[in-house]
């Protein structure tokens, strides 16, 4: 729980719970040295009151007329004065706290708070032997109890105060520590997400300053090791590339003749055979499986190195591809749209583009076991977008990229681009990026 929440809130909710722990220890504080601070204050009024009551005593049994005397002592005496004559004729009430009064009376709810010691004292009046009355000391509190509250206030503005200023400086010092924080994690962010390029900010604390530059050097070296895995892929697609092209140079020049002959010899064969008998009928199985290995040889050569990209462009080839497509999967929809714009695009970039589309729909033909497709292809600014979807059944869950897209992933690694693989909508979707100008970065063939 603790762990979950942000650096501010676990910074400032302890400050909360010191504001709060420091009010209630003053509270605390108050309600116990109050007693004692009441009791020591008013120690000499009760001994004056007792002073008081001794004296008029000593006066009324001197006296000729201790009534007299004794009524004129209670007309001396100020209503709004602690020590007050109480008579023992009248039914008095029991002693009681005298009401707060004045202009500056604390609130009830801090008077409640504390514990106000019982400081009334009664002292007996006698005349003659018999008690008339009793001398009472009844403090008013009101002053006492309002120097309690301003403390109060006094405390807890100071504890505001440190609290407010402790809480303002630890914002900014978390500010400038969680500042650099977040551009160092923005700055992980991009590194994995591939960017390098972008550097973090060199900020904050020494500690944090050595943390991004360390993520500095490390993204420096992350770039120069992507770029050489790119090179190094772009030299085995060269050489696949070229590879191929051999291999199609074999298959045309070599087996291509050797077919021709062989079918132009059956034909010969057939024309000077009887019409009728079992030698023209095996001639006429022979010529059927040498036109037969020639529509493969041209088929093979034609996945080996598809000789319409330099001839016809890539927006052609891929059409002419998908023509083909068409007549191999007659009960499969296809529909497409390829933007014209691709015949600018040549070399690596476009070849990568259209063995895309032709494993793609290769896959589509052998596993999809789909009933429509749709190939888009198209350039949008500075990126070379193609997409390739079906309504088929998708891709395993345990095998997302065969051998095929495999290859093709690595192909558009080394032109820094992206290929994906989607699920949606009941649809499968093969969604690639390249970037335009990836035939002018990457390294040289030779």
């Amino acid at each position: 729980m603790w762990q979950r929440l942000s650096f501010r809130t676990q910074l400032f909710l302890p400050l909360g719970v010191m504001f709060v722990a420091a009010l209630i220890m003053g509270g605390v504080l108050l309600h116990i040295f109050t007693t004692g601070q009441l009791a020591e204050e008013n120690e000499p009024a009760q001994r004056s009151t007792r002073a008081v009551a001794e004296a008029l005593n000593s006066a009324l049994r001197s006296s000729e007329n201790p009534r007299r005397t004794l009524d004129a002592f209670v007309r001396m005496l100020d209503e709004s004065s602690d020590i007050q004559f109480r008579s023992a004729e009248a039914a008095s009430p029991p002693l009681a706290p005298r009401p707060l009064q004045g202009s500056h009376v604390p609130p009830k709810w801090f008077v409640n708070l504390l514990t106000i010691p019982d400081l009334h004292i009664a002292f007996p009046v006698t005349i003659s032997g018999q008690r008339v009355g009793d001398i009472v000391f009844t403090p008013d509190l009101s002053a006492a109890l309002f120097e309690t509250w301003v403390g109060f206030l006094a405390l807890a503005s100071f504890l505001v105060a440190f609290i407010g200023l402790t809480a303002v400086v630890a914002y900014f010092l978390a500010g400038s520590a969680l500042r650099p924080l977040h551009d160092l994690g923005e700055g992980l962010t991009q590194m994995r997400r591939g960017d390098y390029a972008t550097p973090i900010p060199v900020t904050g604390p020494p500690e944090i300053r050595q943390s991004c530059e360390e993520a500095n050097a490390l993204a420096a070296t992350l770039a120069q090791l992507s770029q050489d895995n790119r090179d190094l892929l772009h030299r085995l697609v060269s050489l696949q590339d070229d590879e191929r092209r051999d291999l199609a140079r074999e298959l045309h020049d070599e087996l291509g003749p050797l077919l021709f002959a062989i079918r132009a010899g059956t034909i010969a064969l057939l024309e000077t055979a009887p019409k009728a008998g079992n030698l023209g009928n095996s001639a006429q199985d022979v010529l059927q499986s040498v036109e037969a290995l020639q529509q493969t040889n041209r088929r093979i050569l034609d996945r080996l190195r598809p000789l319409y990209i330099e001839e016809l462009g890539l927006s052609s080839s891929v059409q002419t591809l998908l023509r083909n497509f068409r007549k191999q999967a007659p009960h499969i929809v296809l529909t497409d749209a390829i933007d014209s714009a691709l015949n600018g695009i040549d070399g690596p970039l476009a070849q990568t583009v259209y063995r895309v589309i032709q494993e793609a729909l290769t896959n589509v033909l052998r596993h999809a076991k789909a009933s429509s497709a749709h190939v888009q292809a198209a350039v949008s600014g500075e990126t070379l977008v193609v997409e390739i979807s079906d309504d088929g059944g998708g891709f395993p869950a345990d095998n997302i990229f065969g051998r095929g897209l495999t290859g093709m992933h690595e192909r558009v690694r080394a032109l820094s681009g992206s290929l994906s693989l989607l699920r949606m909508d009941e649809r499968t979707y093969v969604r690639c990026r390249l970037p335009a100008q990836a035939t002018r970065d990457a390294p040289s063939s030779g």
